[in-house]
Order: structure tokens, then sequence, then C-alpha cells
């Protein structure tokens, strides 16, 4: 998270992508103990091919390092990644809980309706 709000990491790579494809934005929630959602990024694009032919296209701006990404995609024949857009860093978190009822956090996605976005802009 601290890579991306820092600008090093421009993309946030994924095992497999989600399956809404009218999804623009992204909330970037932080893990206890500070629990909140801190910012938003648009996605400017949505990369996908082999493990090592995405690692070619995104390695300089990938905030990661070579051994994190083969354990992530070990395995895998597809690989995806968002390209980070722009950032809207909050000036104060976001409690989820205070827009999304019976919040647990994510362990991939979670959907959020785009009514509620607009409300924490």
């Amino acid at each position: 998270m601290e890579s991306i709000l820092s600008g090093v990491k421009r993309f946030e790579f994924r095992r497999r992508m989600f399956t809404r494809r009218d999804v623009r934005s992204v909330l970037i929630y932080c893990t206890m103990p500070v629990g909140r959602l801190v910012a938003e990024f648009e996605i400017a694009g949505i990369l996908e091919d082999t493990p090592e032919g995405l690692w070619a296209r995104t390695s300089e701006a990938s905030g990661i390092t070579r051994e994190f990404y083969d354990a992530y995609f070990e395995g895998r024949d597809r690989a995806f990644a968002l390209a980070i857009g722009e950032l809207n860093v909050f000036e104060t978190p976001i409690a989820p809980d205070e827009m999304i009822d019976d919040f647990t956090p994510p362990q991939s996605y979670r959907y959020v309706p785009p009514q509620r976005q607009l409300s924490l802009l």
C-alpha cells in the first residue's frame, strides 16, 4: 500500500481479474491496526499476459521484487495487472463500516456501489 501511495508501485497485480468490467476505480484498504480506507485510484488500464510477459512489461514500476512476483504467480499461466492512474489519498482515512454494512476485510475484491463511492470524494 505504501509503495502505491508514494508512486513507486504503478501496477497492482492480480491472479484473477474481477468479473465486472464496469469498475473504474479501486479503494485502498489499509489492514489492521489502521483498518481504514486510505485512498482511491482510477484504473488506467488492465494488462493480461503470461506471468513472464507481464513482468517484462511492468517490472520497472512493479514496486515488488521478482521473487515476490514469481511466488505470487507460481503455477499460473495468466497474470493480470491494474495500471494505477490518478490517485486520491484521503485527507482523513475512512472507516469502511461507515459506508459498507457488516464490513469484513476483503480477501481479493469487494464491489462498492457507485453512490457509496461518490460519498467518499
